[in-house]
């Protein structure tokens, strides 16, 4: 089991989440998880810097923290070429820590360049295609491809790492998991579903299984419960929603009326270490063995300090 840290980049600065990133490889974290949006889901939350800019500078400035996109879309905002390109470059940057988290992304971040947002199954095309566009382009030399959505005009990514980073995709149904396990080295998702798991093991995957698990730490649990509202409520819409709401607005009038309640019982809340492993196990227990933690609670040092002294260990204890 590998436990994780999730970079929550629409709530911070791109250099803090470097400064959380370093801080999260002297606590113990195995590996940083970062999202890759144009947009943040809430007004408030302020930020969203461009990804691959904060993977360099993490890259330049640890030493054993594996790194992972959670995830990219890589065929409508970016081309695959050139995802191809910055996934060989972060991997060489890091040593070969980088792995590519991979998905078919959300209409938030997605239509800002004006070529629509095509219905799921055709974006499961697409992703398909981008990964063997890509796939092509780390095998070196001259590519070029014709797909039904996708192409590539004599394309050669010159900067290559000796082993091309692995590739975990992004799975909230069976279809989404039988596609992991044909075009991925790995799976994501963001529910304790052991469906997901064992339909990706049916389809033939033996990769890393990626989750996110939602906690947070503050000193009391109203203090938790009240800022993983504050910065998550736009969770509790699901994923069918979160995928198609076109703009931040939307977010803000969709989760008007999510309490904190709502948000309480799907979060590992407070300073009671048995709150947040209450949370992680069903994880473990559906089957995933790689853990990316985010915190929503108002204190980043605080959690990073409470994951050293009490999480860690208790994680070790349990497994």
């Amino acid at each position: 089991m590998k436990i994780g840290y999730k970079l929550f980049a629409e709530g911070y600065s791109p250099t803090e989440l470097v400064r959380q990133a370093r801080r999260a490889e002297e606590v113990g974290f195995d590996f940083v998880e970062i999202s890759d949006h144009f947009h943040p889901w809430l007004d408030d939350h302020g930020h969203s810097s461009f990804a691959w800019s904060v993977l360099a500078a993490i890259a330049a400035t640890t030493e054993r923290l594996e790194l992972a996109t959670g995830v990219t879309c890589p065929f409508l905002r970016y081309h695959p070429a050139l995802v191809a390109q910055a996934a060989a470059t972060t991997a060489l940057l890091s040593g070969g820590r980088f792995t590519l988290g991979l998905g078919t992304g959300e209409r938030l971040n997605e239509h800002v360049v004006g070529r629509g947002w095509p219905p799921v199954d055709i974006r499961r095309d697409m992703l398909r295609e981008s990964v063997d566009i890509m796939r092509l382009l780390w095998s070196g030399g001259y590519h070029s491809y014709r797909g039904t959505h996708l192409q590539l005009e004599d394309a050669r990514v010159f900067d290559l790492p000796d082993v091309p980073p692995p590739i975990i995709v992004a799975a909230g149904g069976k279809a989404a998991a039988g596609l992991a396990a044909e075009y991925g080295d790995g799976l994501f998702a963001t529910e304790a579903d052991a469906g997901l798991v064992d339909g990706y093991a049916h389809a033939g995957g033996t990769g890393p299984r990626y989750a996110e698990v939602s906690l947070s730490w503050a000193e009391t649990e109203e203090a938790a419960a009240t800022s993983a509202h504050r910065m998550f409520r736009f969770g509790a819409l699901g994923w069918p929603v979160q995928a198609e709401l076109p703009n931040i607005s939307g977010f803000e009038s969709a989760s008007r009326f999510v309490s904190v309640d709502d948000i309480r019982s799907s979060f590992g809340c407070g300073p009671d270490v048995k709150a947040h492993l209450a949370a992680i196990r069903p994880y473990e227990d559906a089957g995933f063995d790689h853990l990316a933690l985010t915190n929503a609670g108002p204190d980043p040092d605080g959690f990073l300090d409470f994951f050293r002294d009490e999480l860690a260990p208790a994680l070790r204890v349990t497994r």
